[in-house]
Order: structure tokens, then sequence, then C-alpha cells
């Protein structure tokens, strides 16, 4: 089969379209023909080591073209080295083509990947992740779990389901983590990138007011899929909305906005981060936290109800899907390439 193997750390020449040999599924594994995959910030910080403590700058900061320089991050990946050479690919609508006999039904239907897999349990916090601890769907082929597939009921196409599984489930587990309730204030930083946008949508779907902060040229669209008001991302925050006005503060963001982001909580409010695209390193007023009783909440791992939940909402019509645009699975580079421009609203998808 063709795939697109990461070979390491390093700019795009380390993207590599190749013949590979087709994935062999054990016995408790189906094997999927993938139809569409999306392009996540993750894959793009995996391939630079971004993951790494010894790296401080934003991703778009990270040099994205050279790697002769460049040196293999033990460090690098979300749980230490990354397994190079590997397929990345964290976002899969497939259709299953081979399957364990308890299986079978699943033959033949058109299926998304739960790409974080809770290896020991939901008791348990340790997780695998496709396309970024193994081999995912960068490629025409993968091969799963048979318990992280989930049949999909709709009229979407296939791209507008690869588009849901890392951004909505990211958006959805920061939101239940968080307890998001109706009539809440929630601003929601970031708000046209892929997790943005779903925060949005989700947000909304659940009752609260949504605040949303993006460049002044996506506002609109924002707007469109349930923004009650928007923001430029240059404005001062707290001198807009006032200290203490939201409830929660969704944010993948952080970099210099971080603390203020903080401020605008109310007693007892919470904020919820899930990445750090303006740079991971930030400066906080502890007092801000603890004086209001504020929850910091991490937001990696999937929790168990959350991607069932997303089917639910898809074959109820409760979700509208946002992809920017697609490409051909050989085309990576340049989909990277315009990703990381961050002129586009909603997902990018490669087709294989």
């Amino acid at each position: 089969m063709n795939a697109i193997v990461t070979l390491g750390n390093g700019g795009y020449e380390q993207l590599s379209y190749q013949s590979v040999p087709m994935p062999v599924p054990d016995a408790k594994e189906v094997l999927i023909k993938v139809l569409a995959a999306g392009i996540n910030n993750t894959e793009i910080n995996t391939r630079l080591g971004w993951y790494s403590d010894s790296i401080t700058a934003a991703t778009e900061d990270t040099d994205q073209t050279d790697s002769a320089n460049a040196t293999e991050q033990d460090d690098g990946g979300w749980d230490g080295a990354t397994p190079f050479p590997f397929i990345q690919g964290t976002d899969c609508c497939g259709e299953v083509v081979q399957a364990p006999d308890d299986y079978q039904h699943l033959i033949g239907q058109r299926v998304l990947v739960r790409a974080c897999m809770r290896t020991a349990g939901f008791d348990s916090w340790a997780s695998a992740w496709m396309g970024s601890n193994f081999d995912g769907a960068f490629a025409e082929y993968v091969k799963v779990p048979a318990t992280e597939v989930f049949t999909v009921d709709c009229n979407w196409s296939d791209a507008e389901l690869a588009s849901i599984p890392c951004a909505y489930a990211t958006a959805e587990n920061m939101l239940h983590r968080a307890n998001l309730q109706a009539g809440e204030k929630v601003v929601i930083a970031g708000a046209s990138g892929g997790v943005g946008l779903a925060s949005v949508q989700l947000a909304k779907r659940r009752g609260a007011k949504v605040i949303a902060i993006a460049g002044a040229s996506k506002h609109a669209k924002i707007l469109s899929v349930g923004a009650d008001q928007t923001f430029d991302r240059k404005v001062d925050l707290v001198a807009e909305l006032g200290e203490q006005s939201v409830d929660l503060v969704v944010d993948n963001v952080a970099g210099d906005k971080f603390a203020s982001m903080i401020k605008l909580l109310k007693v007892g409010g919470r904020i919820s981060t899930s990445g750090a695209i303006a740079g991971p390193i930030v400066n906080v007023d502890l007092r801000d936290l603890y004086l209001k009783d504020v929850k910091l909440i991490g937001s990696t791992a999937w929790d168990e109800p959350v991607f069932s939940n997303l089917v639910k909402y898809i074959e109820a019509g409760e979700l509208t899907p946002q992809v920017a645009k697609t490409f051909a699975l050989a085309d990576i580079v340049q989909a990277q390439q315009e990703f990381t421009q961050k002129k586009h609203v909603g997902k990018f998808v490669l087709i294989p």
C-alpha cells in the first residue's frame, strides 16, 4: 500500500510518500481501508519534536523547512520518544475490510476510529494514540483494535467524518471534564482552528453563552456555527469583558494571553487546556488561581463517554462538519504548509 512515512524529527523532508507492507491485523484487530484522514496540530508537533522540554517556542516559530541540524528528541513525543520511522494520522474515517470472528458485522461498514485508546481501561490514565504511539491513518490501510471502531449512520461525506475524531473529541473532553452547564459563559481561545471551532459548536449544544476569540477575518464563520460574541485575538479581553466575568475558559493556545484568561474567571471558575500552539511557557499570577478557587484542568486522554457521545450527536443532526479543504495523501507537504499559515477555518483532510 502507499503511505506517508515520517522518518524522524525535522522539517517537511521527513515526510516520505512511499510503498510499504500492508498491515496485518492480529486476532483482536480490524483492518480498515482509509477513506479520509484529517490533519491536526499534533502530527506537526510530533514531527518537530515540539513536545520536548527543550522546545519553548510556539509551533509557528519552530523551523518547518530544514532539519539538517535537527537532533532526535528522546522526549519529543506525547509520552517520550516517537517510534520513527512510522505512519502518522490521528483522524480516520474508513471501511472495515477484515475483522475477528466476533466483529464480522463490521465488515463493509463505514467507521470512525477512537484514536485515544485507554489501554488499561478507563480507571487508569494509561493511553496509546493512533498516529503517535503506533501507525496511523496517513495510509491506504490501517489496523486498530476492534473495540476502537464506531459505526456512524449519517449522510456526511468521508472527508466530513474524518474531520471529527481528534478535534471534536478533544473539545468534548474539555467541556465534559469541566462540566459546562447550560447558561454558563465560556470563552474559547483559538476558535477558528479544529479544536476551537468544535468547542464553539459543542459548547453551544450544551446551552452555554459562547465568546469566541480569533482573527477578525474569521468571525463571520465562527458566528455561523454558534458563537454569541467574537473578539479579535489582539483585543484586551479583560478590558472588554471585565475581571471575573466568565465561568469557563477553553484554551489550546496558551502563550502570553494565558494569564489574562485566568483573570476573566469568576470565583470557582474553570480553565481547561489541551494545547499550547502560541507557546507552552506561560506566566501566571497564582493568586488568581488560589484566591478565586479556580480549577485548572489539563485534558489529553479522552474520558469514556466522549467518543460515543460524538457519534450520537452526529446521528442526531446536532453537529455541522467544518471541512476547509481536502488534499490528496501524496500532497501532505502542501497541506501542512497551508495548515501552518492558519488562514483557514475548520479542518484540512487527506484523501488516499
